[in-house]
């Protein structure tokens, strides 16, 4: 049983921790880039093109994060089977 909790507890809490930490990493990279640009605007298309790369290696992280997700979600059994299961292996043991 405590496995089931700690899978519920990973399906709802591990794609928003995913998402969240994609966007800090998307600002900070967004950020830095328009720094680059601002101090040296010759070099705005080398910058800018590592930036959009660095933005699609961030959203790859994220969509594995998700499949991860989607993969565990289809692993929980019914809950109701689960409850009849423990009801029935505690009024067994009486």
């Amino acid at each position: 049983m405590l496995y089931f909790m700690g899978l519920a507890l990973a399906l709802g809490l591990g794609v928003p921790i995913a998402a969240f930490g994609a966007a800090l990493g998307q600002g900070k990279a967004a950020a830095a880039a328009l720094e680059g640009i601002a101090r040296q605007p010759a070099e705005g298309g080398t910058i800018r093109t590592s930036m959009i790369l660095a933005f699609a290696f961030i959203e790859s992280l994220v969509i594995f994060s998700f499949v991860v997700f989607i993969l565990l979600y289809l692993k929980v059994p019914d809950t109701a089977a689960i409850v009849d299961a423990v009801k029935s292996s505690a009024t067994a043991g009486k």
